[in-house]
C-alpha cells in the first residue's frame, strides 16, 4: 500500500519563496490538494445543494478562488476589478454548466499564480501597509497573504464537512430506496 506524502508544510521549503511566507504557501498547497481530494468521485448533481441551509460545495469553491483573487489584488495596491465584483455576487449561484473539475482547475490556477507573486516578493516588503476592501481597512502585505492563506484552510475545512454530509445524506436516500 501506497504511503501518502506529508502535508504540504512537512515537505520542506518552496524554492524561492521567501521564508516568511512559506506557511501561507504551504497552506494554498495544502488547500489545492484537500479540494481535488475531498470532491474526487462527488456526485456532481449535489454541487449546488446547501445541506442543513449551509453553503454548497460550488460555493466554497468559488469562494476560496474569490478571496485569493482578491487578496492578490490588494497585495499588489490594485483596487477590484468590475469583473471581480461580478464574480464575488455570483459566488453560490446554482450554474448547470459550472463542474467541480473547472471550480478546483481554477483554484488550483489561483493558487499557482499565488506562489508565483510570492516568489516574487522580498522580505522587507511584507510590512508594508495595505489597503483592504472599499472601505480601505489597514493591513500589510504580509496579513492579507496569509489571509487568503488561512481563509482557503477555514473554507477547505467546511467544504470537507458539506461534501460529508450530502454524501452521507445522498447514501441514506439510495438505501431507503433498496
Amino acid at each position: 500500500m501506497d504511503k501518502a506524502p506529508p502535508e504540504y508544510w512537512l515537505r520542506g521549503s518552496i524554492k524561492g519563496v521567501p521564508d516568511l511566507l512559506q506557511p501561507a504557501a504551504h497552506a494554498l498547497l495544502q488547500s489545492k490538494l484537500e479540494a481535488y481530494k475531498y470532491t474526487k468521485s462527488f456526485d456532481e448533481t449535489l454541487l449546488w445543494k446547501t445541506p442543513h441551509s449551509r453553503a454548497s460545495v460550488g460555493f466554497h469553491l468559488q469562494h476560496i478562488t474569490g478571496v485569493l483573487d482578491r487578496m492578490l489584488s490588494y497585495a499588489q495596491e490594485k483596487s477590484l476589478s468590475e469583473v471581480q465584483f461580478k464574480e464575488l455576487e455570483n459566488e453560490g449561484v446554482p450554474n448547470a454548466e459550472i463542474t467541480i473539475d473547472t471550480l478546483c482547475r481554477n483554484f488550483d490556477t489561483k493558487v499557482e499564480k499565488a506562489i508565483d507573486y510570492f516568489k516574487k516578493l522580498h522580505h522587507t516588503e511584507l510590512t508594508s501597509k495595505r489597503c483592504v476592501g472599499r472601505q480601505e481597512l489597514p493591513s500589510t502585505l504580509i496579513g492579507v497573504l496569509f489571509h487568503a492563506a488561512e481563509h482557503s484552510q477555514r473554507h477547505i475545512g467546511q467544504l470537507l464537512v458539506t461534501v460529508s454530509s450530502l454524501k452521507s445524506k445522498d447514501s441514506e436516500a439510495k438505501s431507503a430506496l433498496l
